[in-house]
């Protein structure tokens, strides 16, 4: 119950034990009213609304407090080391991994290429691990490399780049005191993510949860900090989904909808492998309350492969994200159906999105989440797009404008809180 909905009659029934009850301040329950009057008195001078009573045991001084801050966020952007006015952000990767682990989508590697998997590390063995990167335990633990990471986002500072997007969320070992700690070294700004990823990952308890209880959690890791920390989520995600979705994710995204319903804050989605994917946690979103131009659908570059497809979903005003620069494997384990395309076949899409008119709906990452993209491994790290993909679009057609809208412009107004 919000204090807004905390009506007349309730408070007189409470009014009646008020000698045993330690009293805060009173606070008017007209939502745009914020006066403040002693804790004996019910009714409002300024607007004759009705006023609140609030007590310690009752959970209503947190809701005050929730209020406080929510007003704080309003045309912000929540980093991991405090809040920042949106144009401070620069240029945004609005989908990458820092510190993580990803041990759930381990795949064993192909017959008679165990011994490989075992010490891929080696030039000699480079090319295999970047088309079986799934099949190396050691590749999956990126939280192992606080050094390398270090020097990466100092590369990317460097290279122009200024905040990347942490999409790491409950069930991959999101580790928000070490995003905190590289957000001070480098000067980049990290934003992070809140909420639960796939079903597999999902634990016991989280199954178990209702809607209600999820929401909880999610708004509480934006308002006051996630996993034990004072450390606050700035966006919700990324959530996600299998295809079909199952019930627990079904659940999570509506708790997710409701969750951004009450913040105002963005949302970032992580789709099933199937075209009809996207559209379908579009609908269950916007059935539970979600603002979907709030909403970033990520990876469609392995999602949705025909044009007219691809413009139909476009038309449900989400965000569009080709997040998977840098990627270029001929077989994609978790759906061998699909070709994974590769970086000029994802700028010819951005232009065709750009030629239909979506061009401020378009955002790009890379989605780094293994070692091997890393430059310490021979990666292209995270400053592939600033320095290859960038020049490669303007020799394509797009204008700078267009590039920095879809770098800094669109990450930006995603970014703000309403």
């Amino acid at each position: 119950m919000t204090l807004r909905h905390f009506f007349s009659s309730e408070l007189m029934h409470w009014s009646s034990v008020s000698d045993r009850i330690n009293w805060i301040p009173a606070l008017c329950t007209r939502v745009h009213c914020s006066t403040r009057l002693s804790a004996r008195a019910w009714g409002c001078r300024t607007c004759n609304g009705v006023l609140c009573k609030v007590f310690a045991f009752s959970g209503f001084g947190k809701a005050t407090s929730d209020r406080t801050i929510m007003s704080a966020l309003s045309g912000k952007v929540q980093t991991v080391l405090g809040l920042v006015e949106p144009d401070q952000l620069g240029r945004t990767m609005t989908h990458e991994h820092l510190v993580m682990g990803f041990e759930c989508s381990y795949c064993p590697p192909p017959p008679g290429d165990e011994a490989v998997a075992e010490d891929p590390f080696q030039m000699e063995h480079m090319h295999w691990l970047r088309q079986n990167p799934y099949s190396c335990h050691e590749n999956l633990q990126l939280s192992q490399e606080a050094g390398a990471l270090r020097d990466e986002l100092l590369a990317y500072r460097k290279a122009g780049g200024g905040t990347i997007v942490e999409n790491t969320t409950t069930g991959i070992d999101r580790d928000l005191p070490a995003l905190r700690q590289l957000a001070k070294d480098t000067g980049v700004h990290i934003v992070a993510g809140a909420g639960y990823y796939v079903d597999s990952t999902h634990s016991e308890a989280t199954r178990k949860m209702s809607v209600e209880k999820l929401t909880d959690i999610i708004v509480s890791e934006v308002l006051h900090g996630a996993d034990g920390t004072d450390i606050r989520c700035g966006v919700i995600g990324e959530i996600g989904t299998c295809w079909p979705i199952t019930e627990s994710e079904t659940k999570v995204l509506r708790a997710t909808a409701h969750a951004q319903a009450q913040l105002g804050c963005p949302v970032i989605i992580h789709p099933g492998r199937n075209p009809a994917a996207p559209a379908e946690v579009i609908r269950i979103l916007q059935e539970a309350g979600g603002d979907i131009g709030k909403t970033v659908m990520s990876h469609l570059d392995r999602t949705i492969f025909d044009d007219g497809e691809l413009l139909e979903f476009a038309k449900l005003g989400s965000y569009l994200e080709y997040d998977l620069f840098g990627t270029e494997m001929l077989n994609y384990p978790f759906n061998l159906d699909v070709d994974m395309p590769s970086d000029s076949q994802r700028v010819k899409a951005l232009a065709f999105l750009v030629k239909e008119g979506y061009e401020d709906n378009i955002v790009i990452a890379h989605d780094i989440h293994t070692k091997n993209r890393l430059t310490k491994f021979g990666g292209h790290g995270y400053s592939h797009i600033l320095k290859n993909i960038v020049p490669k679009m303007l020799t394509r057609g797009f204008s700078q404008n267009q590039v920095d809208k879809i770098l800094i412009d669109n990450p930006k107004r995603w970014l703000t809180f309403k």
